[in-house]
């Protein structure tokens, strides 16, 4: 009699959180496979205990086996850094592929360690581009594909960016969005936004949403919209202007808190914005669904409105995710006061930009993506 063959063995990776909300939906998926494994690590990219807490615990994500607690750094430091740990975990467990998600410096530092070592790379969320090369994120995106075995996307134009940079179209697999699988899950139980304002902000936050049952949503943590003081001044007053007709509520990313304190602009932004803590992702999730319209620097929010079908305005000059503009709720403005208030006009007066569900958003991507992994690895 033959002898069982072993499980298939993945080292899934996360780094910061929103490669959270796209492990989770697969490791729930491999969990249902018995000749599937799975090992989570956590390099630690973005550590803060009580959010990382909050995000495991919320959407069931299983206490990482390795915990890699690197912190942060300058891009350089912290790649090394991962990189450095990464390595000896990957000799002693030697995995049959690294499963890796997005584009924070985790994915490359990860990725790279993994393909010198030649154990196959598996990038879900591939072929996503933007054409800056000034967004760090942009760099890690192209990298990460061409190291990757195995490229899972989200949308159909990421198979025309690979195919012109030489990527094999074999070895790509269009299998939906694993955000949207998280946000299907968990969507009915999301807290509503008296709850989650009056939790943050105490009487006075629950009677600034009283008056303001229509309102919007901002979030800003890019480094060309938060680290350059004029920049930032010069968007949080056109934001001033929008929250004097749609009240803005603003949860801060840890890095706007630090910048708007070192600026000496968080008294400002107080005085205009209902400031929020960072939320953890049924808190950001309640908000942004009850709300008229958000504005945001985030490609995966940028996503999350479109599943939602609430106005999306993208405070960058491009996106790596085409089909939310294409298709979905999302409109990118840029920084520019003119066209923010305008679309923000439109949304109060029409009800803005209603778009409709990409292909493949159905809340099924990590199932496809786990048959492609027992496909692929399983020959």
């Amino acid at each position: 009699m033959l002898a069982k063959s072993p499980a298939l063995h993945f080292l899934c990776v996360v780094g910061a959180r929103p490669n959270f909300m796209k492990i989770a939906p697969i490791m729930r998926s491999v969990r249902q496979h018995p000749s599937l494994s799975a090992t989570l690590l956590h390099t630690g990219q973005h550590y803060d205990k009580s959010m990382k807490d909050a995000f495991f615990g919320e959407l069931a994500i299983p206490e990482p086996d390795f915990d890699l607690c690197v912190g942060s750094g300058s891009h350089a430091v912290q790649t090394a850094e991962i990189m450095k740990r990464f390595e000896p975990v990957l000799q002693e467990l030697h995995p049959d592929a690294v499963v890796v998600v997005g584009d924070v410096n985790s994915t490359i530092a990860c990725g790279l360690v993994a393909a010198k070592l030649e154990i196959p790379v598996v990038h879900v969320e591939a072929g996503l581009r933007s054409f800056d090369r000034s967004m760090p994120e942009e760099i890690n995106r192209v990298l990460t594909d061409q190291l990757s075995s195995l490229l899972f996307t989200t949308e159909r134009s990421a198979s025309e960016n690979l195919a012109r940079e030489g990527i094999d179209l074999g070895r790509v697999r269009f299998v939906g969005n694993v955000m949207i699988d998280t946000l299907r899950a968990h969507l009915g139980k999301a807290p509503p936004p008296m709850e989650i304002v009056g939790r943050h902000a105490g009487e006075v936050g629950a009677r600034w949403l009283e008056r303001a049952p229509r309102y919007g949503v901002v979030t800003l943590h890019r480094p060309s919209n938060v680290d350059d003081k004029d920049v930032l001044r010069s968007l949080l007053g056109t934001l001033s202007e929008v929250a004097s007709d749609v009240p803005l509520a603003f949860p801060l990313h840890p890095r706007t808190r630090r910048r708007l304190e070192e600026m000496d602009l968080l008294g400002f932004a107080e005085q205009h914005l209902q400031i929020l803590p960072a939320l953890g992702y049924l808190e950001m999730l309640g908000l942004m669904a009850n709300a008229s319209v958000v504005l945001t620097d985030s490609g995966g929010v940028q996503e999350e409105t479109t599943a939602l079908g609430v106005p999306c305005l993208t405070l960058r000059e491009n996106t790596e995710r085409p089909v939310t503009v294409e298709l979905g709720t999302n409109t990118v403005v840029g920084r520019s006061r003119e066209r923010i208030l305008d679309v923000v006009a439109d949304v109060r007066e029409t009800g803005g930009k209603a778009g409709r569900l990409p292909e493949l958003w159905d809340g099924n991507a990590a199932n496809r993506i786990v048959a492609e992994l027992l496909r692929y690895f399983g020959e």
